[in-house]
């Protein structure tokens, strides 16, 4: 496993919990990639073949510097390179977006260029993207697999702190009720 990240241990899964500017990738079938979102987008890429897949969370399309890796295109780019170091292979990488959303109606509309960055980026790259779930007015809380590249989300309803987008949280079970899968 590679990139940055936060472990802790739930039965037998190890989830690790990927923050605003990161990224994980992961070759161990334990390991169960975590995110909560609000305007941020996270791209979960998955190589079924080699069995290696990462997640990325990025909190501003496009680049910058100095600071990039909250960007896009740099959050997209370590993510592609970290699983092709773990033997994927392009033309395999199957994509997953989340996020995305207006979380504020008084700032920019940043969930949506958020958005159209992810998918033009995967449709530059020739990246197939299996499902989206992207914009809207809720917070979404991620678990992704990424041996399989199966994912769960959870909407969540009310405000979410800002410093609760930037630490661990723990997700209770899943209902049928409030959980998508893809």
């Amino acid at each position: 496993m590679t990139g940055i990240n936060t472990i802790s241990k739930s039965g037998d899964l190890r989830l690790c919990h990927v923050i605003q500017g990161e990224y994980q990738v992961s070759g161990d079938p334990d390991i169960v990639l975590t995110t909560i979102l609000g305007s941020c987008v996270a791209t979960c890429l998955c190589d079924p073949v080699a069995k290696v897949g990462g997640m990325n969370h990025f909190l501003l399309p496009g680049k910058a510097e100095p600071n990039g890796i909250r960007h896009g295109l740099l959050a997209m780019e370590l993510l592609i390179n970290g699983l092709l170091k773990m033997g994927a292979r392009r033309h395999r990488i199957e994509a997953k977006l989340f996020g995305g959303a207006m979380m504020n109606k008084n700032l920019a509309k940043i969930g949506d260029a958020n958005c159209a960055f992810a998918i033009q980026f995967l449709e530059d790259e020739g990246i197939r993207c299996l499902s989206q779930s992207l914009g809207g007015s809720k917070a979404r809380r991620i678990r992704y697999v990424p041996t399989t590249g199966s994912a769960q989300q959870r909407l969540v309803d009310g405000h979410i702190e800002p410093d609760e987008l930037n630490h661990v949280s723990r997700m209770p079970p899943a209902t049928d009720d409030d959980v998508t899968l893809f």
